[in-house]
């Protein structure tokens, strides 16, 4: 585009070419993000997280392929279940809609929820955006330790940092939030309400790892699933005895008083031979988990919350029939925090 300048420049050319410079540096286009069918803009680069594909899945589900500081430069996936008139790309006038995150458990990943549930076609969440993110095969919702260096996996900064903000920013989610998850993701719901207050208005955890230090049995169950896919274990939370400043403030038992506030529903099977399990099955996690949530239930009462719903069934163990269950029976609870008719 220059090869028609002399190669002699007089002042009165080089004046003239420096206001071109500048005006072209000021009406230039500073690096909008591609804008495509079905996709809102996603903007330069940022530092933290950003949506690098956008894929989806099926009618009100789509799939965002996140890129992450908070995990090392990784690319994870995080499923969202849209309401009725979602539109991200309508920048006028997009709506901020209310927004239950979804957690999974360990050696689940974020299809979990739609692949094992009707989550997808309960008709009260057509009112509400629902956020199911990855949170790796046991990622146990934790800015990992790592002997104390820190660093990826953090899963705890992506989700309510980095993705938190991606989303509220490009994807029309709301600050109006609550959280559910079952099992590894009980303890997520519960941790995450917690160590982030005011961020969720309610908290559910179905079958939830609610007081890993309950005792030793409990301290050597989690660290088995911590050790699991050749993990060192003690990447996550340290030693449970040197590190156990670390492990209390990823025990919600110990964070009871955090939870005060806000309403909070608590389910658990005993492990025994359930209503919806096939005869003779047994579940020791459950029997575990079970007592890990009654002990929970009490230090909440003991703290003095008051908005505290339990549901201890009795009989059955530790699977998706159940937390399908719970999950519509939370639902009231949950949709009534964020303003939501059931």
């Amino acid at each position: 585009m220059f090869a028609n300048i002399p190669t002699v420049l007089t002042p009165l050319r080089v004046r003239l070419l420096l206001v071109l410079a500048v005006l072209l540096a000021v009406l230039a286009p500073t690096a909008p993000g591609a804008v495509a069918a079905g996709k809102p803009e996603t903007g330069t680069a940022r530092p933290g997280a950003e949506v690098v594909a956008v894929t989806r899945v099926a009618d009100r589900q789509v799939d965002l392929s996140v890129r992450s500081t908070a995990l090392g430069g990784r690319t994870v996936d995080v499923r969202l279940l849209t309401p009725d008139g979602w539109d991200p790309n309508d920048r006028r006038h997009r709506q901020h809609w209310p927004t239950l995150w979804l957690l999974h458990g360990c050696c689940g990943d974020y299809t979990s929820w739609t692949s094992m549930t009707d989550v997808a076609e309960t008709d009260s969440l057509r009112d509400v955006l629902v956020v199911m993110p990855e949170a790796g095969w046991n990622g146990w919702y934790s800015d990992w330790w790592n002997h104390g260096q820190g660093g990826d996996p953090a899963w705890e900064t992506f989700h309510t940092k980095e993705l938190r903000h991606l989303l509220e920013r490009d994807w029309g989610a709301g600050s109006n939030r609550v959280v559910a998850g079952l099992s590894m993701g009980g303890q997520g719901a519960l941790l995450y309400a917690a160590r982030h207050p005011g961020m969720f208005k309610a908290t559910a955890a179905f079958s939830g790892s609610a007081h890993p230090l309950l005792n030793e049995e409990s301290i050597d169950r989690i660290m088995g699933f911590f050790a699991g896919q050749d993990n060192d274990p003690l990447r996550v939370w340290g030693d449970p005895v040197a590190q156990r400043r670390i492990w209390q403030a990823h025990d919600p038992f110990h964070l009871a008083k955090r939870l005060r506030s806000i309403p909070v529903y608590l389910s658990c099977g005993d492990g025994t031979t359930g209503p919806l399990d096939p005869p003779g099955a047994t579940s020791a996690l459950e029997a575990d988990f079970n007592r890990q949530n009654h002990a929970l239930a009490a230090e909440l009462e003991r703290v003095g919350a008051r908005h505290v719903t339990t549901n201890f069934y009795g009989p059955g163990t530790h699977g998706w029939a159940y937390w399908e269950r719970e999950l519509h029976a939370s639902l009231p609870m949950l949709l009534g925090a964020l303003g939501v008719g059931d």
